[in-house]
C-alpha cells in the first residue's frame, strides 16, 4: 500500500506543525507557510503525495488517512503533539483526527473543507465503474475557476503534474473513493468532538467549498475561529500566501508550539 512520505525539519521541541497534502495537489501547495516557519525555527513536516496518488483503500477513508498522517509523523521523528494544517479533503482529516486523537493533536488549521455543500461542476464525470475522469477541452479552465478567485496561481509545471496524475486510472479510482468518503462524512458530530484550538482560514470567494455553511456550523462553538481571506478562493495558502502565513504564525504562537512559543 502506497502511503505518505515526508519532507521535514524537526528540532527538539515537543510539537511540530504538520502540513497535509490535498486531494490532487502535493505538499508543494504549502511552500510559503512551510518555509516561513522553517526559517523561524519551528519544527515542520509536510507530506509529499497528493491523496489521490495513494492506495485506493487509504484514500477512501477519512480515518485511515488521519492514521497514515500520524504514522508518517512518527516515522520522521515527530512523535509528539502536532498542529495539523490541511486544505480541502485534508481539512476533514484534520477535524476527524483532532476528535479521535486529542492526545496527539494540539491544534488544527483548516481551509476549504468539503462536506457541507454540493460538489461543484469542475469538469469531472463518473463512469459506470465508479471512477472519475476529466472531460472536455475546457476542463482546465473550469478547474482553475473553481480553485481561484482570480487567475491561475499554479505554475505550468504544477498544472502539468496535476494533469499527469489525473490521467492515471489508479489515481481516478482513489479520487472516486475519496469523494465517496467525503459525501458520507458527518461534519457536525465530528466538530462536536474537537476540543483543541481550531482556526478555519477560508477564502471569501471559495466556489469549490463555499464558506457560508461552515460559518453556520461553526457559530457559537468555543475554540473555533473563522477567518475570511479577502480576494481568495479555495486555496488561500497559495492565492494569498502572505495573509495565510501571518494567520498561521499567530495561531501557532498561541498554541505554545515550537520556536514561536
Amino acid at each position: 500500500m502506497r502511503e505518505f512520505t515526508t519532507e521535514h525539519r524537526l528540532g527538539d521541541a515537543d510539537t511540530a506543525v504538520v502540513f497535509m497534502s490535498a486531494l490532487f495537489a502535493g505538499g508543494w501547495i504549502w511552500d510559503h507557510p512551510y518555509r516561513s516557519l522553517e526559517r523561524a525555527g519551528v519544527p515542520v513536516l509536510r507530506t509529499n503525495e497528493p491523496i489521490c496518488g495513494l492506495d485506493r483503500r487509504l484514500a477512501g477513508s477519512i480515518e485511515r488517512l488521519g492514521d497514515a498522517l500520524l504514522d508518517a509523523c512518527d516515522a520522521a521523528g515527530a512523535d509528539g503533539q502536532v498542529v495539523v494544517c490541511a486544505n480541502s479533503l485534508g481539512g476533514l482529516v484534520a477535524i476527524d483526527l483532532a476528535g479521535r486523537r486529542p492526545d496527539r493533536v494540539r491544534g488544527i488549521v483548516v481551509s476549504g473543507a468539503p462536506g457541507l455543500s454540493a460538489d461543484p461542476d469542475v469538469g469531472l464525470s463518473f463512469d459506470r465503474r465508479g471512477s472519475i475522469r476529466p472531460t472536455g477541452e475546457d476542463f482546465g479552465r473550469r478547474m482553475v475557476a473553481a480553485l481561484f478567485h482570480e487567475g491561475c496561481h499554479f505554475s505550468a509545471e504544477r498544472m502539468a503534474e496535476a494533469g499527469e496524475l489525473l490521467a492515471r486510472p489508479e489515481s481516478m479510482v482513489s479520487m472516486a473513493r475519496s469523494l465517496k468518503a467525503t459525501r458520507a462524512y458527518r461534519v457536525p458530530p465530528a466538530l462536536d468532538k474537537v476540543t483543541c484550538p481550531a482556526l478555519y482560514v477560508w477564502g471569501r470567494h471559495d466556489r469549490m467549498t463555499p464558506v457560508a455553511p461552515w460559518a453556520e456550523a461553526l457559530a457559537g462553538r468555543d475554540g473555533h475561529e473563522l477567518l475570511l481571506v479577502e480576494d481568495s478562493g479555495h486555496i488561500p495558502m497559495v492565492e494569498r500566501a502572505e495573509e495565510y502565513t501571518a494567520a498561521l504564525t499567530s495561531f501557532v504562537a498561541g498554541t505554545g508550539a515550537g520556536a514561536l512559543a
